[in-house]
């Protein structure tokens, strides 16, 4: 069977880091870049993680491309939850390969370019703001034709937000960015709080991962670890939801989810629910759906996805 491809856009961030090691050992996926952007941390730091994860899974043979730096029109926000680094208490090597000298917007371009010429299209999976996304498809609206879709983490609807009372963080971010995205044609997989809140990395799924996962085991752990919200009145249990690591998911076990088509709209002007994102449900606005939005995730099958996933770190001549 072909490989998918795919660019991941994404800032790390412990689970976009578990998303791309995932990622990294299923050869379903042709990984042909990573875009980090500005979000959970600074855009030096989300690059610098990058590329240590990509060698921590040893896959120093994917390209990185230094991404936007601040979202397109607001002062940038960074994340609570990952620590001072974005990878909690885990200290890996300084990285060996440097990033690429072309940027992603750049590379976004010309690789979406590429892709619509020649009818061989790219799916984005995107884990963080928007932001580069955005940037691409602003100054070359035509490269929208190059996407076969986007799947993205991103938005509340039926769940409040994380980072204010209506904002999921990635969309809070660069809320603008966000309505371009929507606004471009390109078909959408949503996975908002609505569907990551259903998969809570519990204590104990932290010792399976490790009993598992070989040669990362140490640092895997120790990420999954920092992960703990300790917000049982919230999740339901200690543990913290699977955030960016179920578009790697969606991608490769989509029978695991069941998802709800609605127009989706991006608040991007009101300071009180900036960035909320609001679904079309019953169709009110008369307007066509945008996306595909994840409603229901069997929680169980997923943990199991990642455990068989994660276990090919303990396989000889992974990746």
């Amino acid at each position: 069977m072909t490989a998918i491809p795919i660019i991941i856009d994404c800032d790390p961030g412990i689970d976009d880091s578990i998303a791309l090691l995932t990622a990294f050992v299923s050869p379903e996926l042709d990984i042909l870049g990573i875009t980090p952007v500005a979000g959970n941390q600074p855009l030096l730091q989300t690059l610098r993680n990058t590329l240590q994860i990509c060698e921590l899974g040893e896959r120093s043979d994917i390209p990185v491309f230094p991404g936007c730096a601040r979202p397109l029109l607001r002062e940038p926000i960074y994340g609570q939850f990952h620590g001072d680094t974005g990878l909690g208490n885990t200290r890996l090597p300084e990285p060996v390969k440097p990033p690429e000298t072309i940027g992603a917007v750049d590379f976004l371009i010309d690789r979406l370019t590429l892709a619509a010429g020649s009818g061989h299209r790219i799916t984005l999976c995107c884990l963080g703001p928007l932001t580069n996304i955005a940037v691409a498809l602003r100054i070359d609206p035509r490269i929208a034709t190059g996407v076969d879709r986007i799947v993205m983490m991103g938005g509340a609807y039926r769940e409040p937000g994380n980072r204010t009372m209506t904002a999921e963080f990635n969309m809070l971010v660069d809320p603008h960015a966000a309505h371009v995205v929507f606004s471009s044609g390109i078909p959408i997989v949503a996975l908002s709080l609505d569907a990551t809140h259903q998969v809570i990395l519990r204590p104990e799924h932290v010792s399976q991962f490790a009993r598992v996962s070989g040669r990362i085991a140490d640092r895997l752990a120790e990420l999954m670890a920092f992960w703990d919200r300790d917000q049982v009145e919230r999740y339901g249990s200690r543990g913290g939801p699977l955030h960016d690591p179920l578009v790697i998911a969606w991608l490769l076990v989509p029978r695991l989810f069941q998802t709800r088509r609605a127009k989706i709209f991006v608040e991007y002007e009101s300071e009180l629910c900036m960035g909320q994102t609001i679904a079309d449900w019953y169709g009110k606005s008369g307007q066509e759906p945008n996306a595909d939005i994840v409603t229901q995730v069997d929680a169980e099958g997923v943990i199991a996805f990642f455990l068989d996933r994660l276990s090919r770190y303990a396989a000889e001549g992974v990746a």
